[in-house]
Parts: structure tokens; C-alpha cells; sequence
């Protein structure tokens, strides 16, 4: 068991969020749903879920519409090639979610998110400042990111 468990805020969404993510994660399975009990107004209805995503345990609070997903909080995601980069960033925004810039993109729960290449922070980390400005203009361009590109603007 994790000491640190994410819990998201969803208005009714709850059970059909952590089953959408469930298909896209590899590794993911949900760990227990708890409904409503009989004789309450919301009989039946979920009220919280718990799963794991690659490993990770969340929890998914069908909370109401008092709060909404911001950017202050987002989940990254790391990948090691194009396709896995590709396979999340379409997965995440199909349905209704939205392209950002430089690796980000809001699902269609409004939930932020960040599809990044493992060579992305190690190339804007170069010691070379040269390269790494080049890496950084080019970032700035995109909104997924495309490897190829940002590994050809490291070469200048």
C-alpha cells in the first residue's frame, strides 16, 4: 500500500473516469467501488472508487459540482518512445479533452495532464545552453511532442 494516494474530484463521473483510464494504462486494475447504501437519497450511485494505474493507487470522489479540475494540478506521464507518447496523448483527449501547449492536454473530466518523452527533460537539462534553448524554442512550438523534432533542434 502507497502512504500517498491521489484522490480526484469528479461530479457523478467517478466510476466512468477510473474505467476510461483503467483502458488506456497498462498494468491497471480497480481495487473497490463503494456505492451509496440503501435508503439514502443517492441509492446505489457511486461514491468512491479505488484503482491502480501502472502501479499507482487513486481514489475517485463523485464529490459534486462545487469543484472543477484545474492546471495547478496535473499527472505526468513519462513515456520512452513516439508511440507510447502518441498512445496516451490520443487516449487522454479523445471524447472531448484538450490539446495545451508543450506536452499538456486536459482529459474530458478536465483533469490536466503531461505526455512527456524521457528525452525531453534530459535535453532542456543539457548543460549545453545553446542546445538546450534550441530544445526549449522548439518545445514551445508544440503541443504534443514530436521526439524527431526536438532531437533534431538539440543537433541544431
Amino acid at each position: 500500500m502507497q502512504k500517498i494516494t491521489p484522490c480526484l474530484w469528479f461530479d457523478g463521473q467517478a466510476e466512468e473516469a477510473m474505467n476510461h483510464y483503467i483502458s488506456i494504462f497498462k498494468n491497471s486494475k480497480v481495487l473497490s467501488v463503494m456505492r451509496w447504501p440503501e435508503g439514502s437519497p443517492s441509492e446505489g450511485k457511486v461514491l468512491v472508487t479505488s484503482f491502480e494505474l501502472d502501479g499507482v493507487e487513486f481514489q475517485a470522489l463523485n464529490g459534486g459540482p462545487q469543484f472543477k479540475f484545474t492546471e495547478a494540478v496535473s499527472l505526468s506521464i513519462n513515456c520512452k518512445t513516439q508511440e507510447e507518447v502518441d498512445h496516451f496523448w490520443d487516449r487522454l483527449i479523445e471524447g472531448g479533452g484538450e490539446p495545451s501547449q508543450c506536452s499538456w492536454l486536459k482529459d474530458k473530466f478536465g483533469l490536466s495532464w503531461q505526455v512527456v518523452p524521457e528525452q525531453l527533460p534530459k535535453l532542456l537539462l543539457d548543460p549545453d545552453t545553446e542546445k538546450a534553448g534550441r530544445v526549449m524554442q522548439a518545445m514551445m512550438q508544440m503541443t504534443k511532442i514530436d521526439i524527431a523534432k526536438i532531437e533534431e533542434a538539440a543537433r541544431g
